[in-house]
């Protein structure tokens, strides 16, 4: 289960690779836009194929409201399905016993590393964008945290400013014309050497097209770190879903598209997608353990499965000693 492109195009394309990868053995769904008012529906969904004994393993990315619920469902009926979750939107602790392998990135060691490429980029402002629904979140709390705590330590002045939620009543294109018209106005208030970020998916492509049409400010990482992650369509790249794996062909054609308007070291991210590299290692991981060849509970089998995906260096570390939980951590990579 991913969200629909409009959600999360890097699950989502994850999705159809893991379809092509495994011909006839998988089953792609996506969860509801409006996900979280409708956690029954992603329940539903999920113990709906587990109804379906031909069903072994499961990877839910993102792991939205209804994934934990689902899983504790299926747990009760069929021991042997294996579960897995990427990028979990519920309390960490309470998603330990519902799944055998939960994937996601540090939001510690994020918030830090973002405020000091913000630093080195040229920032002396930082704004970042959330909502309460987001912010209920205790990774997405503590990542705001260390972001905030980052900026007092490098002499950054913080603004926490409430975007509208594209879950919420006026939808994602409200959300999305929100940041388009906020930009300019922080820029005009904060002045140029102003980062932004952003907690939401679909708020990526927007934040960047605003910096890019203002000509300043900086763009440090999205939420989801991937090159994949709003660059494409503010940028107006056609990136075809083969050409998406190549790492090296993406970045390039980000890079040169910025150039061409007089914009790089404004913008940044990580080199793979966090959340569909995880996805892809989870599938593959847990097909292994179904057949008894791999331990999802052991760090150096993750890394090993993560790294294989990635194509690029990464660290992971457990979210708490003895948890199958492990957080995610790439380079920064300056466009």
């Amino acid at each position: 289960m991913t969200g629909t492109p409009s959600q999360g195009g890097g699950e989502f394309h994850a999705g159809q690779l893991l379809d092509r990868r495994y011909p006839g053995r998988v089953m792609h769904i996506t969860f509801p836009d409006n996900f979280p008012r409708e956690s029954v529906t992603v329940v539903a969904q999920l113990t709906g194929l587990a109804s379906d004994k031909r069903v072994r393993i499961m990877v839910v990315g993102q792991a939205v409201p209804g994934a934990a619920a689902a899983a504790r469902q299926i747990r009760g009926a069929r021991r042997d399905v294996l579960i897995g979750f990427v990028s979990p939107h519920e309390d960490p602790d309470s998603i330990g016993a519902a799944c055998d392998l939960t994937l996601g990135t540090d939001p510690l060691a994020r918030g830090a590393g973002i405020v000091d490429s913000a630093r080195t980029m040229g920032a002396r402002s930082f704004v970042h964008y959330s909502f309460p629904r987001h912010l209920s979140q205790r990774l997405v709390a503590q990542g705001r945290d260390a972001m905030a705590r980052a900026c007092r330590r490098r002499g950054i002045k913080f603004y926490q400013v409430e975007a509208p939620d594209p879950a919420g009543g006026e939808g994602l294109t409200a959300a999305r014309r929100f940041v388009l018209e906020d930009v300019p106005r922080r820029l005009d208030t904060l002045g140029t050497a102003t980062a932004f970020y952003a907690t939401c998916d679909g708020l990526q492509e927007p934040l960047i097209k605003a910096i890019l049409t203002a000509g300043s400010g900086y763009f440090v990482e999205q939420d989801v770190p991937s090159p994949i992650a709003g660059y494409p369509e503010a940028l107006g790249l056609k990136i075809s879903a083969e050409r998406a794996d190549s790492v090296a062909l993406v970045q390039a054609e980000i890079r040169r598209a910025i150039a061409e308007k007089g914009m790089s070291g404004h913008f940044g991210g990580w080199a793979a997608d966090p959340d569909a590299v995880a996805l892809r290692a989870a599938t593959a991981l847990l097909v292994d353990a179904a057949d008894g060849k791999a331990d999802p509970r052991d760090s150096t089998t993750v890394l090993r499965y993560l790294t294989a995906e990635a194509g690029v260096p990464l660290r992971i570390h457990r979210y708490a000693p003895g948890r199958n939980h492990w957080l995610i951590t790439m380079d920064h990579v300056t466009y």
